[in-house]
């Protein structure tokens, strides 16, 4: 069971500068798989305004396997591994390269943030109020709208921070052949990984229930390393960065 996330105090401070974006292109994504036992059909209306588009997909989109092909072998980084959930064994190591750390693990949903329909006190038993990183109006962010990941509070396993991976930071998220780009949100206990926004979750085709969603295993985090978007909630211009690195990444593979 996922556990509340640990807030830190003035993290925006220490982010980097923005990068720019890619020009967009146009290609026609491929066609979606069927849905597993487990997982809900992700519609338009579902993804509301964070909807990602062919326009989004580029060109030169990259695929879910360019990028497990990137990150098939682990030079570990943390200096000990994680754990999925309490009570479970630590077995998953942080791992990279010059460009990006990367891990393998489960999604447990992360609903903390602003209260909204689906994500508050009611739904979620372990609901916090407050993201580690707020948006550039101050307001912490919402886990139903905004795609964003979890890492790990620092610790002498792992120091997310040393390694380029601040609020803001761009990520990749692979799960049975999607690619999904969020940001590094808010942090969560020293031991465990493996956990999104509800957001993230849906995109993803996941089950974003903060009570029973989530999976297991099979799910990629790829935090590209010293990147950053400006204004945290600027979904597209994390979109538009993590397409421009992800190309960038695979083609030094």
């Amino acid at each position: 069971m996922r556990v509340p996330s640990l807030t830190l105090a003035a993290a925006g401070a220490a982010l980097l500068a923005p990068a720019a974006p890619a020009a967009p292109a146009t290609a026609v994504p491929p066609p979606q798989r069927p849905v597993a036992r487990g997982e809900h059909a992700v519609t338009t209306a579902d993804l509301g305004e964070h909807a990602v588009t062919a326009a989004d997909l580029g060109e030169h989109a990259v695929t879910a396997a360019d990028l497990l092909s990137r990150v098939g072998a682990c030079k570990q980084l943390s200096l000990g591994r994680f754990r999925t959930d309490a009570g479970n064994s630590a077995t998953v190591p942080v791992c990279g390269t010059r460009d990006a750390v990367f891990w393998k693990a489960d999604l447990d949903i992360d609903c903390d943030g602003r209260p909204t329909a689906r994500c508050n006190r009611r739904t979620d038993p372990v609901f916090a109020a407050a993201t580690a990183f707020q948006q550039s109006d101050g307001r912490h962010l919402s886990a139903e709208r905004l795609p964003y990941i979890v890492v790990p509070a620092r610790s002498h396993r792992w120091n997310a921070w040393r390694f380029g991976v601040r609020g803001g930071s761009v990520a990749a998220v692979v799960y049975r052949g999607r690619v999904r780009y969020a940001v590094v949100g808010d942090t969560g206990p020293r031991d465990l990984i493996g956990e999104a926004s509800y957001a993230t979750a849906r995109a993803l085709g996941i089950r974003p229930d903060p009570r029973t969603g989530g999976v297991p295993s099979g799910v990629t985090y790829i935090v590209f390393r010293n990147s950053r978007v400006s204004s945290i909630e600027d979904h597209a211009a994390a979109v538009a960065t993590g397409k421009r690195l992800a190309r960038r990444f695979v083609a030094q593979h």
